[in-house]
């Protein structure tokens, strides 16, 4: 049985998310077309449509099982470009209390890498997917609706000599970061835009990229530097990356910014609570220029909460959730997401001999389901509120869940299997509900009870 359920599918925006997205649809759709504002490079290089691209990135072990799923191929490709495979042993934690936390082996990998490569690798190995198109250099600027508001049918957008097209499809899924076309294309059609969720966090972070030294240390390969919160917001991140280099990302929030010229980076890197990062770089030769970045707010849109929502229009990654980068999170979020919908769009496909519209529903299944994937990334960008200026509605077993965490991590310090298990959730390879399991909360209730 065909697994086709449409003729064409548009997917707006050539970032992770919308190849991602892209690769999903593919396999269910005569032909998929995605529309880049941006002209797409043809190395592995940052574009104007993704500011963000030039700071560390990580692609966690969830989303790169995610990844595998939809390009088996992905984690042969990063090898041969260059990319280091990290595993926990090879990572240096620093946090209060804690410096460093206990290196171990725990049996998870990853990859790290730029993301300009790693989106590189990921177009390249979109693009060999015949009945996938990329139209670039293309500005969507309004999603065709029906009059009645039942469907969205297609996009219309401005090609880059100014001239005005349009598209029809059976799905338009936004990807394109911010959101707003999907937004707006439900205001226009009289239905009622998600509520929002937000965590007012205010993150300033620069990042530079050093060539690796010779003489670098040998006990670790990264190093993260967890700030003493809440009453230093500082904190910092070194990653190896293709081509022999460190990358190296700084920030604070608040107001505390990182400065962009590379003396002051340096002084700010001086300042953290240990001073691993700074005696790594403070000799070794930058690559480029020092980029900044701010991102004002984590945002959740409860699209799911939404009754009525049109036929043949979708939204993915950070047009749904938008969190502190800090974490990590966004394209293995992404990638699950697009992993759902692939799954989603599968078993609709086994139930056309229904006479049922596969396309009939499928918003309202796709943003139930992938709750599940939001739980616990959102979860942990709340942790934000352990700073008092953090804007928005604290949880209100706030506190309490901030006394078992610090429990919890004095646990993990002492006890590999529960150090595993936190990795794990932090890596979405698990749910954030795992760590309340009753044999983990008996063992952390315990500990509670004990002075740290």
């Amino acid at each position: 049985m065909s697994d086709l359920i449409g003729t064409h599918a548009i997917v707006v925006g050539a970032g992770m998310g919308g190849l991602a997205a892209a690769k999903a649809l593919s396999a269910h759709f005569d032909h998929v077309t995605i529309l880049e504002r941006d002209t797409l490079p043809s190395v592995a290089a940052p574009r104007q449509g993704t500011p963000q691209a030039r700071h560390l990135h990580a692609l966690l072990a969830g989303g790169l099982i995610a990844l595998k799923e939809l390009l088996p191929s992905i984690e042969t490709e990063l090898e041969q470009a260059g990319a280091v495979k990290l595993a926990t042993e090879d990572l240096r934690m620093e946090r209060p209390g804690f410096d460093p936390f206990p290196q171990r082996e725990l049996g998870l990998s990853w990859w790290s890498v730029s993301r300009p490569l790693l989106e590189f690798l990921t177009r390249q190995i979109v693009k060999r997917q015949k009945n996938i198109e990329f139209l670039e250099s293309c500005r969507v600027t309004e999603f065709v609706a029906l009059p009645d508001g039942s469907a969205v049918t297609g996009v219309r957008y401005e090609t880059s000599d100014g001239r005005m097209e349009a598209l029809s499809a059976d799905l338009v899924v936004d990807a394109s970061g911010r959101g707003r076309l999907a937004l707006s294309a439900l205001d226009s059609m009289s239905l009622p835009k998600p509520e929002e969720t937000e965590v007012g966090i205010d993150i300033a972070y620069s990042t530079a990229v050093f060539e690796k030294p010779e003489d670098a240390p040998s006990a670790w390969k990264g190093v993260i530097v967890l700030p003493s919160a809440p009453g230093d917001s500082r904190g910092a991140f070194l990653s190896p990356i293709e081509n022999n280099q460190w990358i190296v990302s700084v920030g604070g929030n608040h107001g505390d910014a990182p400065p962009g010229d590379m003396e002051g980076f340096l002084a700010f890197v001086k300042t953290l609570r240990t001073t691993t990062i700074y005696d790594a770089i403070k000799g070794a030769k930058p690559v480029g220029q020092i980029v900044r970045y701010l991102l004002p707010c984590s945002a959740r849109r409860h699209f799911e909460a939404i009754q009525r929502l049109p036929r043949g229009l979708l939204a993915i990654g950070d047009a749904i959730c938008r969190f502190n980068p800090v974490f990590g999170q966004g394209m293995s979020v992404a990638a699950q997401e697009a992993v759902i919908l692939n799954r989603l769009l599968g078993a609709r496909a086994g139930d056309m001999g229904r006479d049922m519209d596969p396309l009939d529903g499928l918003a309202s299944a796709f943003f139930a389901e992938i709750q599940c994937v939001l739980e616990t990334p959102w979860g942990i960008a709340t942790s934000d509120f352990i700073y008092p200026k953090t804007r928005g509605e604290r949880p209100a077993n706030f506190e309490q869940r901030l006394q078992f965490n610090k429990a919890l991590v004095r646990l993990g310090a002492q006890d590999a299997s529960i150090h595993k298990l936190m990795t794990e959730v932090n890596h979405l390879l698990k749910p954030q509900s795992a760590l309340r399991e009753p044999e983990v909360a008996e063992r952390v209730a315990k500990l509670m009870a004990t002075p740290a």
